[in-house]
């Protein structure tokens, strides 16, 4: 259990103070402590709430990112309950996922028949022959980005780094890369 403190000599009071007082993200160094300190623990508690791994990470995204914008906005009112507000938040965040998932259950239940189903006939079918030689007509760094990015699922700066770009490049070069692509495939151009 942690007791407030970490062993960088400030506890949770005086991070909850580090934060608000650079409420545009100044201090980089307190908010990745923040994360240091709840993300394990916020994770836990969406596996056991959640049973689910993805919701659970997507538990510590939400829960951390709504913590760090109340901290920065200087709206949490009594540092020492820094602990307290995390976990508050949450029980609230899986309280609202569990009730949106019901509405969702009782959505489908209700008009189940009046929903009508995909023909799968009827949804275009890839050429994959046609995707291989667009793809092989693209130039090398835009081929890479693309392969890096959708098939082996990295992140841009993963790719910036593995390929020695800015993460700005490399959004530039999927998105002139991806638009090539689609014009080629669906005949509207080829890349040269």
């Amino acid at each position: 259990m942690h007791d407030g403190s970490d062993h960088e000599g400030f506890d949770d009071a005086a991070l909850v103070r580090r934060i608000a007082a650079a409420p545009d993200g100044g201090d980089a160094a307190a908010e990745a402590e923040l994360y240091r300190r709840f993300a394990p623990r916020v994770r836990l508690y969406g596996l056991k709430h959640l049973r689910d791994r993805q919701a659970a990470a997507d538990l510590v995204q939400q829960v951390l990112m709504l913590t760090l914008e109340r901290l920065r906005a200087g709206k949490l009112r009594d540092a020492e309950r820094l602990v307290s507000f995390v976990f508050g938040t949450c029980r609230m965040t899986v309280l609202d996922l569990r009730r949106t998932g019901a509405r969702r259950e009782r959505l489908l239940e209700r008009y189940a028949d009046d929903v009508p189903m995909a023909d799968p006939a009827a949804a275009p079918r890839l050429d994959q022959a046609r995707l291989v030689g667009c793809l092989e007509r693209l130039s090398e760094r835009e081929r890479s980005v693309l392969v890096m990015t959708f098939y082996d699922d990295q992140p841009a700066r993963d790719v910036a780094a593995a390929l020695g770009l800015s993460e700005g490049n490399v959004r530039v070069i999927r998105h002139r890369g991806l638009e090539r692509l689609r014009d080629c495939v669906t005949g509207r151009g080829a890349p040269s």
